[in-house]
């Protein structure tokens, strides 16, 4: 797994020396750091009321360094904190299907395939098209964890964003209901007073919340010119 500034990982806390903290880099054999600035902000009175050994915390890449790489804890947004959650969980289901069909060999062949992406990437890949796992695995095994996916419950994320409208004008409303219509990626919910609901839902996350953001931007281009008054 190639670990750039920025990135988003998973990590295990190995130990804690001083105000500092020592992770394994999950799915790496990378080693990171913590400094006490960057577990949370403020003043920290107990360092361990944040880390402890064997916990698996989500850091940010500051700076990849030849021995090791600087970590933040406290940089990570919530948002992200649980797009890495739900990765690591899906990482570890697709390793639990290969270990049942490829035994022994599962991680000389998860080890291969992380070399050129992570593997969550490459199984999704292959769900379309199934010739790089067939030469990977072999045809009946790639079928035989094909099969296995197909099972799997894939899970939904939802996206809800509120936001408030109001116009002055005698059709306020028609114009209302004609700037929140027509848009089918996204539910729109009337609250109360003017209030409305946002919702979208993807198998990603990052997909979810760029539908909703998307809808957002085309409705504050147009709120000017229709004189209404938009809030969040």
């Amino acid at each position: 797994m190639e670990i750039a500034p920025g990135d988003i990982i998973v990590c295990t806390v190995e130990k804690i020396i001083g105000t500092t903290v020592f992770v394994e880099i999950n799915g790496s054999n990378e080693k990171g750091t913590i400094i006490l600035s960057e577990i949370a902000a403020g003043r920290i009175r107990n360092l361990r009321d944040y880390v402890v050994p064997k916990k698996v915390i989500i850091c940010k890449v500051l700076r990849v360094l030849p021995d090791h790489v600087e970590l933040s804890l406290r940089r990570v947004k919530e948002k992200e904190k649980k797009e890495a959650l739900e990765k690591s969980k899906l990482e570890k289901s697709y390793k639990q299907i290969f270990g049942s069909v490829m035994g022994e060999k599962t991680s000389e062949i998860i080890k291969e395939i992380e070399r050129e992406m992570p593997l969550s990437e490459f199984l999704e890949e292959a769900k379309k098209d199934s010739s790089g796992l067939k030469k990977l695995i072999g045809k009946e095994n790639a079928e035989k964890i094909l099969e296995m996916l197909k099972k799997q419950k894939e899970k939904v994320f939802s996206v809800k964003k509120e936001i408030k409208l109001i116009s002055n004008d005698s059709d306020g409303i028609i114009k209302i209901k004609e700037l929140l219509s027509g848009e089918k990626k996204v539910e729109v919910k009337y609250l109360a007073a003017g209030r409305y609901l946002l919702s979208s839902e993807d198998k990603s996350p990052k997909k979810a919340d760029q539908k909703a953001t998307s809808f957002l931007e085309e409705i504050e281009k147009t709120v000017k010119e229709k004189n209404i008054e938009i809030s969040y």
